[in-house]
């Protein structure tokens, strides 16, 4: 059963949350929610296996939160609280813009199903944790000298975004296996070796062999691929 529609599906959309029971709250039900959604991914979550976590009905829960997908949006904004953006006005902006990276990939890898639902999660830019990181990264971007700082924005967020999608889904996959990254990765070596006979800069790379610290690796992709993009904000700002 749930709430009364909304005109506009989403739970920014209602300005005032419904009353509910004193000891449930809507941030109760969120932190839980996250913590199903890291341990099980969105597959997994759903408001009568919630209601249970909580020794709760369904019911009692949509006095708070009307569907899942407003769920969803609650639970992206939530994590978007754990990003850290510099102050605007330093003297490197790429740098501070390197660091905001870094903290969206460090909490899109703490929460593996964030990157993956970003595009999907209705309104979830309107929720106030998203919309302080945006403004954030706004002033950064206006400190900087840009015009256009919306551009600048998605270009990182994309480069972050991108990259986080798939790591996330790698190190899934990774912990589903019940082994550690590295002997993941050489357990797959030899079928990968012969995959790519006949492909010169694929046979090149796996070569050498499974990598003592993929870690590292992962690490150096993710800068490589942000300078690059950091790379052409600074040609931009140039011209």
């Amino acid at each position: 059963m749930a709430a009364k529609t909304n005109p506009i599906p989403s739970v920014w959309a209602r300005l005032q949350a419904e009353p509910g029971q004193p000891a449930l709250s809507r941030e109760v039900i969120v932190r839980e929610a996250i913590r199903m959604l890291d341990a099980e991914g969105t597959e997994a979550l759903s408001m009568r296996k919630l209601g249970a976590r909580l020794n709760s009905g369904a019911t009692s829960l949509y006095r708070h939160v009307a569907t899942k997908d407003e769920l969803m949006e609650l639970a992206v904004d939530e994590v978007f609280g754990e990003i850290v953006v510099p102050a605007p006005g330093g003297p490197d902006w790429r740098a501070a813009a390197t660091e905001a990276a870094q903290s969206f990939r460090a909490t899109a890898l703490r929460h593996p199903w964030l990157a993956s639902v970003l595009g999907q999660a209705g309104l979830a830019y309107l929720g106030p944790n998203l919309m302080s990181v945006t403004e954030q990264l706004a002033a950064l971007f206006t400190a900087a000298g840009f015009a256009e700082p919306r551009s600048a924005i998605d270009a990182v967020l994309a480069c972050a975004i991108g990259m986080s999608t798939t790591e996330a889904a790698w190190l899934s996959t990774v912990a589903r296996s019940g082994q550690t990254e590295a002997d993941f990765i050489a357990s797959l070596m030899p079928a990968a070796q012969q995959a790519a006979a006949g492909h010169d800069h694929l046979a090149g790379s796996y070569a050498a062999g499974p990598p003592a610290d993929p870690a590292a690796i992962r690490d150096a992709k993710f800068a490589s691929a942000l300078e690059i993009v950091l790379d052409g904000l600074a040609l931009r700002l140039s011209r």
